[in-house]
């Protein structure tokens, strides 16, 4: 079983950075992908980036030039710098990975709320 522990969200202004933590543990032999979900009141949950264990990224057009993923292997920990919020980043961010095992399980984290307010 794997167990994924996110930290780092709160409240900020608009302009504001926030940086995510997750932390995966457990049975892990290896990590392939690690990304960052997020739901917003209302709306279907949605890919903000994700990272491969090449170190490729990828993230969605809402937050290029704006967010950074970032993983240590070692640690097996991934990162998401969040800087430049703005008001409709606010959601609950879901941590992701997938594992390389057989069938490629997959597994959440149960969310950290970021809200972005003046």
């Amino acid at each position: 079983q794997v167990q994924l522990v996110e930290s780092g969200g709160g409240l900020v202004q608009p302009g504001g950075s926030l940086r995510l933590s997750c932390v995966a543990s457990g049975t892990i032999f290896s990590i392939y992908t690690m990304g960052w979900y997020r739901q917003a009141p209302g709306k279907q949950r949605e890919l903000v980036a994700g990272i491969i264990s090449g170190g490729s990224t990828n993230y969605s057009d809402s937050v290029k030039g704006r967010f950074t993923i970032s993983r240590d292997n070692g640690k097996n920990t991934v990162y998401l710098q969040m800087n430049s919020l703005k008001p409709e980043d606010t959601a609950v961010y879901f941590c992701h990975v997938v594992l390389i095992a057989p069938l490629l399980p997959d597994y959440w984290g149960q969310g950290t709320q970021v809200t972005v307010s003046s």
